[in-house]
């Protein structure tokens, strides 16, 4: 009986102890294994992400997982908490170009068990938006025929791509560089417009959030021209009518985020029907980057689709400070050099040659610096006649007593058949310092218009109707310093020899007291203005543009800077 108890007592303590044991999970073959669910297969497009979702149910508490990729890179982006027995983990996966991919995730939890699972990638191949074509073709020039390598484009660019130098590349419509996508032309290429008016003429158009990056060198520029043009692969001289030849296509339009003062945040760019709305421009972010726009030559451009409805040679809508606009060039643009609409961004380094309407236009609240800069009117013989150099607009809408103030500075103005030294107008607010201005014809001024003038395209609108700008001038929210008017004429006669007939105020409304505008003006014109600003010779002048820097540009090609 005894020996019964003693072998009784040792199987309960043995029960007892394989208990233990068991409440301990040690090699517990009871304790399941994580499950792990997710999909069994994912479809993305290439170059794009997507998300992973995974429902995991873990009996012994969550510890670990890892998670690899083929065809792009994973990583994850949530998962449970240490031992959790339930719950999701996402995986973000990142896809690289087309094909197949995968995704396999491996689960541990705390007792050592691992479950792996393997979701299946279909990558997809971005569906494009836009078209390139070859149009290689054989033109006949000078009785030899020339063989010219080119492709054309036509529609949005939706994913990156590249305008290599070894073709001509041809702009066949409205082309677009959509948002988020990158746009590159490499050193020394040649881009050409076909010849559409109006509202379908051939443009390229960034829109705002998209990037170009169109960076020439000093020996290989960019050259954007007219379809027109048999300018050829590796050539820089272009072989139209430089006194002649305009409005052959649209022109470069590169918009941005960057703040505006117009009726609203954002509104449509000029030249683009509003359909458009890759045309929108404006936005909150001052040091907004649209690329990089360098070495580049862009030449007969141009198109009106109504009154105040144009297309410059280039065009900036609402463009950043983190872009760079340096080294350009506006040839023989039908409208303007060069418009500017709001905006931060700075401009170098830039010239205008040749334009029918005016050379540097800026409104709507600009804000950056234009240094380094040449304006030349169309000649006398040319079969067009240059406007103003300088046409400068107010804000648009309310800049909540905050004046932008755009700077124009260092630079050499060159009138030919220029209008008029400057017009200001419409509450303009613009400091202009170290200019140097020759070669215009005899009774020309620097206007601030306020005179509420009819514009001569549409009888029912009025131009220069803001009486702030002489108010502007007297305030120092317009500010002339350092400008320098050659005495001689374009004919060599001593026609500008007095420093207060330069400035022409045009006040009639924003003062009551008659006497009152006309002290205001008087100040402005004989004191004011004279006391900053002077006349001088070829000889003495002491400021102007660097055009040494100048050398890689078509304008230098044709001898133009040799005045300078």
């Amino acid at each position: 009986m005894k020996r019964s108890l003693n072998q009784l007592f040792s199987l309960l303590f043995a029960a007892a102890i394989a208990l233990i044991v068991s409440a301990c999970g040690e090699d517990d073959p009871q304790i399941a294994a994580p499950v792990v669910s997710g999909p069994n297969e994912v479809t993305v497009t290439e170059n794009e992400s997507t998300a992973i979702t995974f429902n995991l149910t873990l009996p012994g508490g969550y510890a670990s997982s890892t998670v690899e990729a083929t065809g792009g890179t994973a990583t994850k982006a949530s998962e449970p908490t240490v031992g959790d027995v339930s719950g999701t983990l996402e995986v973000s996966y990142a896809a690289g170009s087309d094909g197949a991919g995968s995704v396999t995730l491996t689960v541990t939890d705390q007792t050592g068990n691992s479950t792996t699972t393997t979701v299946i990638i279909e990558i997809g191949e971005v569906q494009r938006n836009f078209n390139v074509i070859d149009a290689d073709e054989t033109r006949n020039i000078g009785g030899q025929d020339v063989a010219f390598n080119q492709k054309r484009v036509s529609g949005s660019f939706n994913e990156d791509f590249t305008f290599t130098n070894d073709h001509i590349w041809i702009i066949d419509g409205r082309v677009i560089v959509e948002p988020g996508v990158t746009l590159t032309i490499q050193p020394g290429t040649i881009v050409k417009g076909l010849g559409e008016q109006g509202a379908l003429a051939s443009v390229l158009l960034v829109a705002r959030g998209a990037d170009i990056q169109a960076n020439g060198t000093a020996n290989d520029p960019i050259v954007f021209t007219s379809y027109l043009d048999n300018i050829n692969v590796g050539e820089f001289a272009s072989t139209l009518d430089i006194e002649n030849d305009l409005g052959l296509w649209g022109g470069v339009i590169i918009l941005g985020n960057a703040p505006i003062v117009a009726q609203a945040n954002e509104v449509q760019i000029e030249g683009i029907p509003s359909s458009v709305t890759a045309g929108i421009y404006g936005g909150s972010d001052p040091a907004d980057n649209s690329g990089s726009f360098t070495y580049c030559s862009i030449r007969y451009t141009g198109q009106q689709l109504g009154p105040g409805n144009e297309l410059q040679g280039l065009t900036l809508g609402g463009v950043g400070s983190g872009t760079v606009i340096s080294h350009v060039e506006s040839i023989n643009s039908a409208d303007d050099g060069v418009e500017i609409f709001g905006g931060t961004v700075n401009i170098s380094n830039f010239i205008v040659l040749n334009p029918d309407d005016d050379g540097f236009d800026a409104d709507q609240g600009w804000s950056g610096t234009a240094d380094n800069i040449v304006y030349i009117g169309a000649s006398t013989s040319a079969g067009f006649d240059s406007d103003h150099p300088f046409e400068l607009d107010g804000p648009e809408g309310n800049d909540a007593g905050e004046p932008e103030i755009g700077k124009f500075t260092n630079g050499s103005i060159w009138g030919r058949s220029a209008s008029d030294f400057a017009d200001l107008r419409d509450g303009a607010q613009y400091d202009l310092k170290d200019i140097y201005f020759f070669g215009f014809k005899a009774g020309v001024d620097l206007e601030l218009d306020a005179d509420g003038s009819t514009d001569p395209n549409d009888a029912s609108k009025k131009l220069s109707d803001n009486p702030t700008i002489s108010d502007n001038y007297a305030n120092d929210i317009v500010a002339f310093s350092g400008l320098q008017f050659n005495g001689l004429d374009r004919d060599g006669a001593t026609s500008f020899t007095d420093i207060t007939k330069i400035l022409n105020d045009k006040l009639d409304a924003s003062i009551a007291s008659v006497a009152d505008r006309a002290a205001q003006v008087t100040n402005n014109e004989d004191v004011k203005f004279p006391g900053a600003n002077s006349i001088v010779t070829t000889a003495n002048k002491s400021v102007g543009a660097d055009v040494s820097v100048l050398g890689w540009s078509y304008t230098s090609a044709l001898g133009l800077l040799a005045n300078f």
